[in-house]
């Protein structure tokens, strides 16, 4: 346990936007659960999309995270978690399904769900959530009868997943964008405004401020310790997130090493032309 002193380390966001439907970055992907409306905006850019389908289980979420991870991409769209909530197969729909005690059911599927979010919080890629938003009732006294009345619009989420984004932005239906909750002071307290492209270089430049992070660190420490070729592509293979932002380590170490090899063939060759035969112990 110890204390250090507060540093800003460079970050991936995590960007929460929330609003009523349809009021609405080089390696993108869409996780698409809109029943393929992330092909409608194919004229904005290039981007990957990967469709899925009812169930809407947590672990299937998960799964897609990884896929897109695996594929090296670098923003992950995920349109929208509301179904892993509120969705067919999503965990409301399981809690419902469950025999047996509520309160404990409820303890039995609360890890799943975590799981789900912590795969958002843990990712090295950067994460865009859109939720669903509807419209939320309070039930109040009038002359003694209970009457439900409108208070504004609720995500359509388990309650507090605005607190687990690094800014929350909140869309109205002619798609202005106000933050509720915003890490970066960027946004907060500001009038209400139309997501562009100079929102997100702002996002990005935020994000690119700082140390580089620990994880990071730890990659350039393991390329610098390879020892051979195939041991440097495996784990060039296995980092897909960190194959842009450490290509000129990945591609230094590999000539390093090309130059130890031809260097160690060299050695083997001037040793065979002087004994006649390989000497081992001298290789």
């Amino acid at each position: 346990m110890q204390l250090k002193q507060a540093s800003k380390s460079q970050v991936c966001i995590r960007l929460g936007i929330q609003g009523p439907l349809s009021s609405g970055w080089s390696k993108i992907a869409v996780i698409d659960t809109e029943f393929g409306s992330a092909n409608l905006y194919s004229h904005l850019g290039q981007y990957n999309v990967l469709s899925l389908s009812a169930p809407y289980s947590p672990e299937k979420y998960m799964d897609a995270i990884h896929v897109c991870e695996s594929a090296g991409m670098e923003v992950i769209i995920l349109d929208s978690i509301s179904h892993e909530w509120e969705g067919t197969g999503g965990i409301l729909d399981i809690h419902n399904s469950m025999a047996g005690n509520s309160f404990t059911n409820w303890g039995k599927i609360t890890p799943r769900h975590n799981a789900f979010v912590r795969s958002i919080l843990q990712s090295p890629c950067h994460i865009i959530a859109t939720i669903r938003s509807k419209q939320d009732y309070i039930l109040t006294d009038k002359n003694g009868k209970m009457v439900p009345e409108k208070v504004g619009l609720k995500g359509v989420q388990r309650d507090g997943i605005e607190y687990e984004f690094t800014i929350l932005f909140e869309l109205d239906i002619k798609h202005y964008a106000t933050s509720s909750k915003d890490r970066t002071s960027l946004f907060a307290g500001t009038p209400e405004f139309k997501l562009t492209q100079e929102v997100g270089k702002k996002l990005l430049e935020w994000c690119n401020q700082g140390t580089v992070s620990n994880t990071e660190e730890k990659i350039i420490e393991q390329i610098n310790n390879v020892t051979t070729v195939d041991e440097l592509v495996k784990l060039y293979k296995n980092n897909p997130a960190f194959q842009d932002s450490l290509h000129e380590h990945f591609t230094s170490q590999r000539q390093l090493l090309d130059i130890n090899r031809t260097a160690h063939q060299l050695l083997q060759k001037q040793n065979k032309n002087t004994n006649g035969k390989y000497d081992v112990n001298r290789a």
